[in-house]
């Protein structure tokens, strides 16, 4: 088998977007293959790869998830493996996550692990979301590949390699997309009394749905709603007869995600009375909280004091969004943040996180796998 090093770069160079990684699981499935033992068992979900390492002498089924998509951003690191798919980058640290999973994957094909092992390369992450679906599908027709336990880890460039981040309970934020259309009557800019300006009715949506946050959230809460992306108009003579406004909302707790979608289309039906318009909401992909179990997330923390090279830290929680939320809300497990060590940060076009991480984190998350006990 080619080194790790090599695995994440190869994986580097082919990045594909959910529902799309046909290239990545053929590449995964000619290791795994390589590696193959009798007590292996390959399922396909999709472009996913669900891989049952049979444990010999079980007592319970114990889950290691990856994510394998990337994300449509134009890679600009300027390194020799760089993307080879024109305007897609594993720009979120997925091509690693691939490589610690198939490290894994080494290691107990070369000692059996005691306990049932079930290894998840999840695609589609990144949008439309993965995780929810494919619990789904297991649930309904494969029981049988279902963990009592479930853990994964996501890369933190702002950390040094070495360090287990994470936290019992709330980890990271409930999520979900924003995107909004207005549609009213354009026309030139010399005759507005004729038309109905969706530049404007916009514009005024914009401020009006920043007050979600300072008047309607709990103080004590947390949330954001971020409108990064705004189109309207094509010249700059004549008035808008349609709008887009792209975003994103972020909540604490799940209850408040519901409250800030309420206040959200109020304010449309309200934006479509005062400007005499359309306006429709699509929420695109929604993710739920990432809520680790509190035993499972100290269990991760005692292990990292144990292993050489790593250093346990009790973060706080962040507004990240991670579709690992779904598998958490049914089974027990936790996740990580491991350090990545770079000057860039996630979903950055130049991101280039610490190939020392590799097998740091193998060594660590092997160790935790094959000694961790029901509590």
């Amino acid at each position: 088998m080619k080194s790790l090093v090599e695995i994440r770069r190869d994986l580097h160079r082919i990045p594909e977007i959910g529902f799309q990684e046909d290239k990545t699981q053929k590449y995964l499935l000619a290791i795994i293959e390589e590696l193959k033992k009798c007590y292996f068992q390959v399922d396909l979900w999709k472009t996913g790869i669900i891989l049952t390492i049979q444990g010999s002498k079980p007592s319970f089924k114990i889950g290691w998830r990856a994510d394998i998509d990337g994300l449509p951003i134009e890679e600009n690191t300027g390194l020799p493996y760089e993307s080879t798919h024109h305007g897609y980058m594993h720009a979120c640290g997925h091509d690693f996550h691939m490589a610690i999973a198939i490290g894994l994957v080494k290691a107990f094909s070369e000692q059996q692990p005691i306990n049932t092992t079930i290894i998840y390369f999840q695609p589609a992450e990144e949008g439309p979301g993965g995780a929810k679906p494919m619990l789904e599908w297991m649930q309904r027709e494969r029981k049988d590949l279902l963990p009592d336990y479930l853990f994964a880890l996501h890369i933190a460039p702002e950390y040094p390699v070495g360090t287990i981040a994470t936290r019992s309970g709330l980890l990271f934020a409930n999520t979900s997309e924003l995107f909004i259309d207005l549609h009213g009557v354009g026309g030139h800019a010399a005759f507005p009394q004729h038309t109905k300006d969706m530049t404007v009715a916009a514009a005024n949506l914009i401020m009006q749905l920043q007050t979600i946050i300072s008047r309607n959230l709990n103080p004590l809460d947390s949330g954001v709603i971020t409108i990064g992306k705004m189109v309207s108009g094509y010249v700059q003579n004549s008035i808008a007869e349609d709008a887009r406004l792209e975003g994103t909302i972020r909540t604490m707790s799940a209850e408040s995600m519901l409250l800030m979608k309420e206040r959200i289309e109020a304010l449309c039906k309200s934006i479509e009375i005062a400007y005499d318009c359309e306006v429709s909401i699509d929420y695109g992909s929604s993710y739920y909280q990432v809520y680790n179990e509190d035993n499972c997330a100290r269990m991760l923390l005692e292990t990292a004091e144990k292993v050489a090279g790593t250093t346990p830290y009790e973060c706080p929680p962040a507004m990240t969004g991670e579709d690992f939320g779904f598998f958490l809300k049914e089974i027990p497990g936790a996740m990580f943040w491991t350090g990545a060590n770079s000057p860039y940060g996630l979903h950055h076009a130049s991101l280039q996180p610490d190939e020392m991480l590799l097998d740091i984190n193998v060594r660590f998350v092997e160790q935790f796998l094959r000694d961790f006990k029901k509590r």
